[in-house]
């Protein structure tokens, strides 16, 4: 639809900024901005009201990196979990991913994305240094390779492996039950959950 065609600058302007969301085009679009002005005032209020708080508020957990209302997340707060298994993680959604598996106690290292040289992603721009850090503290008994196998994440393994060698910890990486180049967060529960409790030492 061509901006002339919309008989409102400010649907104009709403349609444009819902289509910068991924994977929404401009028609997608123009159909959530026309569902929204047909919803109540309060509803809508309450939905920007919400991205707004998501955007604003929202923090990272000191020690895990998981996204977190407060400085330490549930997780790494909760007492029940096995504070000395560490899983390490590309994402947040991985972390849901694992976390609907209900196969795994322990917690979790988020390290923000993968090395990837095409993408000007190098290990500066993770939070690796930060996983040697909490593994040299002491207290880790094994530190689980939990990355989409795929080449940089088996690149991002090799990686996190090098600068862990020497620490003593046990580094397992998850069985290849996920699929090659599949990403985790798309592997179904039962195969993450078989994929975790196969898990195999760590070989370069």
């Amino acid at each position: 639809m061509n901006h002339s065609q919309y008989p409102s600058a400010l649907l104009q302007k709403a349609v444009t900024e819902i289509s910068r969301l991924p994977g929404i085009g401009s028609k997608t679009a123009l159909r959530l901005a026309l569902h929204l002005l047909r919803q109540d005032v309060a509803e809508v209020d309450s939905l920007a009201d919400s991205i707004k708080e998501l955007r604003h508020h929202i923090g990272y957990c000191k020690v895990c990196h998981n996204i977190s209302d407060t400085d330490i997340c549930e997780i790494c707060g909760n007492t029940s979990r096995d504070k000395s298994t560490i899983c390490v993680v590309e994402n947040v959604r991985d972390v849901m991913a694992i976390e609907g598996t209900l196969q795994y106690k322990g917690v979790y290292h988020v390290l923000g994305g993968i090395i990837s040289p095409m993408d000007g992603v190098g290990p500066a721009d993770l939070e690796i240094s930060s996983l040697v850090e909490r593994v040299q503290q002491g207290g880790i008994s094994e530190v689980i390779l939990a990355l989409s196998p795929t080449m940089e994440g088996d690149t991002t393994n090799f990686y996190i492996y090098r600068k862990l060698q020497d620490t003593g910890v046990r580094i397992t990486v998850i069985a290849r039950g996920v699929a090659q180049n599949d990403e985790l967060q798309y592997t179904d529960e039962v195969t993450l959950g078989r994929a975790l409790a196969g898990r195999t030492p760590f070989k370069m």
